[in-house]
């Protein structure tokens, strides 16, 4: 029992060597991810059509909640912008934004969301998040960046726009582009030249003065709330919220509220797919920071109790006011290099989040939304990357194929085609992969016992001996290529009368592929060549003893190929010495 519970509850192990200093890490850190999440939760809100005050909510219980379940010592959870995207995108289609039904909506896509990873989490099913390419996942976030941008673009001018998709946006936006609201893009278009600035010449700039590095960062994070503090005192001091510039408005002054997801069937149908897709993208997005982070300390990351931990994270949100969460990279980064050294510093962030939920949310009343959507451009536009494009271009052109369609068909047709079809493209690309196995012929590095490809090495081979290398377990999607490639080959040279297959790359045989070998004894036997098999893994021998292969094999079962050439090439035979045509 006490081995389960440290199993599934990591703080019990963590919360053992907890110490003054390790507080005072966490403390420090807590302060500046929590300087940072105050205008940043605001925002994300906005981005999922909800009140501001549900970003908030959002980011204090789904944190404890992780750092209770979560083994990532840095990973800050809570709203972030592709997630916050794809909750309005699925939403929008169910009922109006703005409305009692909406919220209630969230809180049920949360909800559903949080019961996916924890079943996920508790059967183990942390690996199937491997399924996804990263150049796929890149390729929609990179697509996301730019549709959460261009969305955003109606506030910073002040006007109204509609549509998911990035033609409808456009067009939208040129639509509605008489109705701009001067003060509204004069507060809009600073916050944003102002922010950007701040992500990369403050820094430089307080450095240059003479300030030490670390406050020079503790400032740089603070730069969003001196964008808020300023433009909030400029609508407040120069009454323009009288003047057209939109604003934040009353935000309840508590901590978060208990709340009741609508758990009715017809709503849940509605949401599923949208919950797994939010799920698995918010589970690869978290994943992935964690490991990366994790990586610089060498700890471990276990990825089956990361979904239990953000299952438990988007469970609490669902039931105290927020929406889907998951972990964020900025916010994660700010934490790490902040100093947190265990999860604590989460829980203190969320206690920081509480007291400024119940003491400062009266001073946001003239926030001016165009200030957080300045805040979500320029947090955003940072995980925009197109140089995937290029990088997969010049590496494979398959990926390639699947990055551009999933990037066109999230800016054409919306996040949920785009993520689906980065789900069905990574695991099609997978499987096309793995169904056209590379198989080498292989021949004798002179002198040695090594045997290389003929098409990259000079290697000797010998007239009537055909030995070929697989590179890949054999199941049922690949076999029959096998089948097809010895057949060619034999049937192009009418004087082999023995194949040798190397299975040292092999670690695995299904039982279609051993039917499929079977089948190639079987079909070789009768053009009267012999098959025979080298290196075989023992797992693998293991499996090929329980079947009937071995005991019909028409050939034998060598060691090492070493040992299969010199049993059967020809005595005093003709050694070919072949001509390379590839380099590597």
């Amino acid at each position: 029992m006490p081995s389960l519970l440290t199993r599934y509850v990591p703080l019990l192990t963590w919360g053992r060597e907890y110490d003054r200093l390790t507080l005072t890490n966490d403390l420090i850190a807590a302060v500046i991810v929590t300087i940072m999440l105050i205008p940043q939760s605001l925002a994300y809100a906005l981005l999922a059509g909800l009140p501001p005050e549900a970003g908030l909510y959002a980011s204090i219980v789904p944190i404890l909640l992780y750092a209770v379940f979560g083994t990532s010592r840095a990973l800050a959870v809570g709203p972030v912008a592709v997630v916050s995207l794809m909750t309005a995108a699925s939403l929008s289609q169910i009922t109006a934004q703005g409305s009692m039904g909406y919220a209630v909506a969230a809180l049920s896509l949360a909800a559903l969301s949080g019961a996916i990873l924890l079943a996920m989490g508790l059967l183990r099913l942390g690996f199937l998040a491997n399924f996804l390419s990263h150049p796929v996942i890149a390729g929609f976030i990179t697509a996301s960046g730019v549709l959460i941008a261009t969305s955003q673009i109606k506030h910073l001018l002040g006007i109204s726009a509609e549509g998911h998709t990035l033609p409808e946006l456009i067009l939208s936006l040129l639509e509605h582009l008489p109705q701009l609201n001067w003060p509204t893009a004069l507060i809009g278009g600073a916050a944003t030249v102002f922010l950007f600035w701040v992500r990369r010449g403050l820094n430089p700039t307080l450095r240059r003065l003479g300030i030490g590095a670390r406050l020079a960062g503790f400032l740089t994070k603070a730069g969003p709330v001196a964008a808020v503090v300023v433009t909030t005192l400029a609508v407040w001091g120069l009454g323009l919220a009288e003047r057209g510039v939109k604003i934040v408005g009353a935000v309840p002054q508590a901590l978060p509220p208990l709340t009741l997801p609508d758990l009715s069937q017809d709503l849940l149908a509605q949401l599923l797919l949208p919950a797994v897709l939010i799920s698995v993208i918010g589970f690869v997005e978290s994943i992935s920071v964690a490991q990366t982070l994790a990586a610089k300390r060498r700890q471990r990351i276990d990825p089956d109790q990361e979904l239990i931990g953000l299952g438990t994270a988007n469970l609490g949100a669902a039931f105290t006011g927020g929406f889907p969460v998951t972990g964020g990279f900025s916010r994660s980064v700010v934490n790490f290099d902040a100093g947190a050294e265990t999860p604590a510093a989460g829980a203190f962030t969320a206690v920081g989040l509480a007291i400024a939920a119940v003491a400062l949310t009266p001073l946001i009343y003239f926030l001016p939304k165009a200030t957080l959507a300045a805040t979500i451009i320029t947090a955003v536009m940072g995980l925009v990357d197109f140089s995937i494009l290029r990088k997969s271009w010049g590496y494979s052109k398959a990926d390639f194929a699947a990055v551009l369609t999933t990037i066109a068909l999230t800016l054409l047709m919306g996040v949920e085609a785009g993520v689906s079809a980065g789900v069905v493209l990574s695991i099609l690309l997978h499987l096309y992969k793995s169904s056209r196995p590379h198989i080498a012929e292989v021949g004798r590095v002179p002198g040695t016992e090594h045997f290389r490809n003929i098409l990259r090495h000079e290697v000797e081979t010998h007239p009537g001996l055909l030995t070929l290398r697989v590179d890949e377990s054999l199941f049922f999607a690949n076999a029959r290529f096998l089948e097809d490639c010895i057949h060619r080959r034999v049937a192009d040279d009418p004087q082999i009368d023995h194949v040798v297959l190397q299975c040292s790359a092999i670690n695995d045989i299904d039982l279609s592929a051993l039917e499929s070998l079977e089948e190639i004894m079987h079909r070789l036997s009768e053009m009267g060549v012999m098959l025979h098999l080298s290196e075989v893994k023992g797992p693998v021998m293991d499996r090929l003893r329980r079947g009937a292969l071995l005991d019909h094999l028409t050939g034998k079962v060598f060691l090492s190929q070493h040992d299969a050439v010199e049993a059967l090439r020809p005595v005093g035979g003709e050694t070919r010495l072949s001509v390379p045509s590839l380099s590597g």
